[in-house]
C-alpha cells in the first residue's frame, strides 16, 4: 500500500535490533519493503552496516528514550528533514511524530552514520550503488 503511493515509511524498535542469524536478510527485507530509516534504542552491531549498505539509515534514540517514553504507537507520520541536508558522522537529528488526531511530538536522535563512508554510502542509496556510480565514473 505505501509502496504503491510512493510514501517511505521506517520501523521503530527496541534494543539489539537486527540481532539473529539473517542479519543480511533482516536489512535487505526493509530495504525491499521501502523501509527509509530505522530508529531503534541499539543495533546489533553487523546490522547496522548492513542497513546502511541497502540504504536505510540507521538512527538511535537518545539514552533513556525509546518509542514507550516517546509515548509513540507506530501510526504516526514522521517527519526527519536533516536526512535532504548535509549529514554528517554521528550528528542529531530532529524527527517530528505526528498522531493520527494531529498532535506532534518532537524528539532528537543520533544518526548511527559513524563515518564519512558510511554517510557516502548512505547517500549514494546503498554500496551497490556506491560502486556502480564508481565505476562508471573511472570507466
Amino acid at each position: 500500500k505505501y509502496q504503491e503511493q510512493g510514501t517511505p515509511t521506517i520501523v521503530i524498535g527496541g534494543k539489539e535490533y537486527g540481532s539473529g542469524s539473517s542479519r543480511d536478510w533482516a536489512a535487505k527485507g526493509p530495504n525491499l519493503l521501502g523501509v527509509k530509516a530505522a530508529i531503534v534504542e541499539s543495533y546489533e552491531r553487523i546490522h547496522r552496516s548492513n542497513l546502511i549498505g541497502m540504504g536505510v539509515i540507521p538512527l538511535q534514540f537518545k539514552p533513556g528514550e525509546s518509542a514507550t517514553t516517546l509515548g509513540l504507537t507506530g501510526r504516526e507520520t514522521f517527519g526527519i528533514p536533516g536526512i535532504a541536508g548535509g549529514l554528517r558522522p554521528g550528528q542529531d537529528m530532529h524527527i517530528r511524530a505526528v498522531a493520527e488526531d494531529g498532535t506532534a511530538k518532537e524528539f532528537t536522535a543520533t544518526s548511527r552514520l559513524d563515518t564519512q563512508v558510511e554517510v557516502d554510502y548512505y547517500r549514494n542509496g546503498g554500496v551497490l550503488h556506491t560502486v556502480l556510480r564508481r565505476m562508471l565514473k573511472e570507466g
